[in-house]
């Protein structure tokens, strides 16, 4: 051991030990870790907040354009709007159909047999991420097909 170098002893149990030098660089570390932890956790956060509500909003648009889809398909069948309308409403189980909006064109009559029936579907899509003041979307579809099949 040198002379004038002092190392720091801990009692453990009924022992002595000497307490190596580089602990206490670790120790002195921690804290700026934690700081490091504390600027950085935000961030990725809002990453994986912002990848579940891309999900959803992903999700939204597939059940929009299965509803567009049904519903013309209905709506073609049966040159019954309100039936196509209530189709599109059904096929779009994880949405709220109150706030869905429905518009058809095309089918109004019997002499319109191999027209195209048209069907536009939008619903309003709110993010909901913490902190973040994100506009509302209008995610739209549109399905078309023959009157009468």
């Amino acid at each position: 051991m040198k002379a004038g170098r002092v190392i720091p002893r801990v009692e453990v149990g009924n022992s002595i030990m000497e307490e190596h030098p580089l602990n206490t660089v670790r120790r002195s570390q921690l804290g700026a870790t934690m700081v490091e932890f504390a600027i950085v956790l935000p961030l990725l956060l809002m990453l994986v907040l912002g990848t579940v509500e891309f999900g959803r909003a992903y999700n939204a648009k597939i059940s929009v354009t299965h509803a567009a889809r049904e519903g013309v398909r209905e709506y073609s069948l049966t040159q019954d709007a309100a039936a196509g309308t209530a189709a599109a409403q059904n096929a779009a189980t994880s949405l709220d159909p109150d706030i869905m909006t429905v518009q058809t064109t095309g089918c109004s009559d019997v002499s319109d047999f191999g027209d195209p029936a048209t069907m536009r579907v939008s619903y309003p899509f709110n993010f909901n991420i913490p902190f973040v003041n994100l506009d509302r979307i209008d995610i739209k579809a549109e399905g078309v097909m023959r009157c009468g099949g």
